[in-house]
C-alpha cells in the first residue's frame, strides 16, 4: 500500500452504490488492518459485521429508535427518518467496532485506542480497493435499543460504526490542514539530530507530521499539539526506563471539549493521527515505539511539559534505532469477528 496517497487521498464517503462486497474481503481488510497496529501488549477488542438486509433492518430499527423518541425527532418529518433508515439497509457493509474497558483508565485508553488506529488502517486499506466509508458516532443514535442489537456487553466501550461501499464519484477535496509546525513545541531540543546514527531530528518528524495530519474528524477539527523532547534533565524525572540519553521523545497531545461526545471523537482523531505516523515512519531508519505509560494520568507529572489544564496527553512516541527494542516483543491484535 502507498501509505502517503492513501492518507491523503482518502474522503469521507456518504453515497455508496449497490455493488456488493465480499464477506472474504472484509475479513481479509480487518485482519491486514489489525496486523498493521503493533503493541506490546494485547488489546481486547471485537467487531460485528452487519452483511445481511435483514441484519441491517434491524440496525437501522435500533439506530433510529432514540431519534423518534426524543422531542426532536416528533417535529422531524417521517420522510427524514426513512431516509436514514433506508441509507442503513441499503450500505453495502456496516461494521461496528467495540473496545473492551478495563479495570483502570490506562487499560480501557489503550483498548479504545488500539480499536481507533485498526479502523483507520481498515479504511486506508479499502480506500485502495476503491471502499469508501463513513465512520459514525452521532450521539443520537446511542439507545439501549441500539446497545442491545451489536450485542454490547457489559465492560464494553462503543468505539463506531463504518459504513461501507463502492462509490460513483469521488468526493470533493477536503480543506487544508493546519501544518504541524503550528502545533509545536520543543523542550531543549533543536533542530540537529538528537543521534546522528538515527538521524532523528526535529525537522523529520515534522516532515511526517505534516503527513500524518489528514486523520479524520468530525468538521476537520484539528485537536491535536505536539511536544518534542530532548531534555535529558526533564525526561529523567519520568523514571529509569529514560535513561537513554540517545533517546527522543514526542508527546501527542488533545484538547478536551466539555462535550463528551466530542472528547471521544478528538481521542479518536488522535489516535489515527498517530497510526499514520507510524505507518508512514516505518520507511526512517529508526524505530517508533507508542505506550500509554502511568505518569501521563499523573497532572503533576504532566506539568514540566506544559499540558494545559484541558489537555491530556494521548500517547508517547519513543525514537530509537532497531537495537533499542529487539527485545520488545510486539504483537498484533487478533481479529475478533460476528457476522450477523
Amino acid at each position: 500500500m502507498n501509505i502517503s496517497k492513501a492518507i491523503r487521498e482518502r474522503r469521507t464517503v456518504r453515497r455508496f452504490n449497490a455493488t456488493p462486497i465480499e464477506q472474504e474481503l472484509i475479513i481479509s481488510l480487518l485482519n491486514k488492518a489489525a496486523s498493521l497496529y503493533e503493541t506490546e501488549e494485547t488489546p481486547h477488542w471485537r467487531c460485528v459485521h452487519f452483511n445481511t438486509f435483514e441484519s441491517r433492518q434491524r440496525l437501522a430499527d435500533s439506530m433510529s429508535a432514540k431519534i423518534k423518541e426524543s422531542k426532536l425527532g416528533r417535529l422531524i418529518p417521517s420522510k427524514m427518518t426513512d431516509i436514514f433508515t433506508n441509507q442503513i439497509i441499503n450500505t453495502p457493509v456496516i461494521l461496528v467496532f467495540i473496545s473492551e474497558s478495563a479495570e483502570n483508565q490506562r487499560l480501557s485508553d489503550k483498548n479504545y485506542a488500539a480499536v481507533c488506529s485498526i479502523m483507520q488502517n481498515f479504511q486506508l486499506l479499502g480506500w485502495e480497493q476503491a471502499l469508501g466509508m463513513l465512520w459514525y458516532t452521532d450521539p443520537m443514535i446511542l439507545s439501549e435499543s441500539f446497545f442491545k442489537e451489536i450485542g454490547l456487553r457489559e465492560g464494553e466501550r462503543f468505539a463506531g460504526i463504518l459504513q461501507i461501499g463502492h462509490f460513483e464519484k469521488m468526493p470533493r477535496g477536503m480543506r487544508k490542514r493546519t501544518p504541524a509546525e503550528k502545533k509545536w513545541v520543543s523542550i531543549d531540543g533543536d533542530d540537529r539530530p538528537h543521534s546522528e546514527s538515527l538521524r532523528v531530528s526535529s525537522q523529520s518528524i515534522l516532515d511526517i507530521l505534516n503527513e500524518a495530519v489528514w486523520a479524520p474528524n468530525d468538521g476537520l477539527r484539528e485537536p491535536w499539539r505536539f511536544i518534542f523532547v530532548t531534555s535529558n534533565e526533564t525526561v529523567s524525572r519520568l523514571g529509569t526506563s529514560y535513561g537513554d540519553t540517545s533517546l527522543v521523545l514526542l508527546l501527542v497531545v488533545a484538547k478536551e471539549e466539555n462535550d463528551l461526545h466530542k472528547q471521544a471523537e478528538d481521542y479518536a482523531a488522535v489516535c489515527c493521527l498517530i497510526q499514520n505516523f507510524q505507518l508512514l515512519a516505518k520507511s526512517k531508519p529508526w524505530h517508533v515505539r507508542r505506550i500509554i505509560p502511568e505518569w501521563i494520568y499523573d497532572r503533576e507529572r504532566c506539568m514540566p511539559f506544559g499540558i494545559r489544564p484541558q489537555e491530556r496527553i494521548v500517547a508517547v512516541l519513543e525514537f530509537g534505532g532497531s537495537d533499542r527494542y529487539s527485545n520488545s516483543a510486539s504483537t498484533s491484535p487478533m481479529l475478533n469477528i460476528t457476522h450477523l
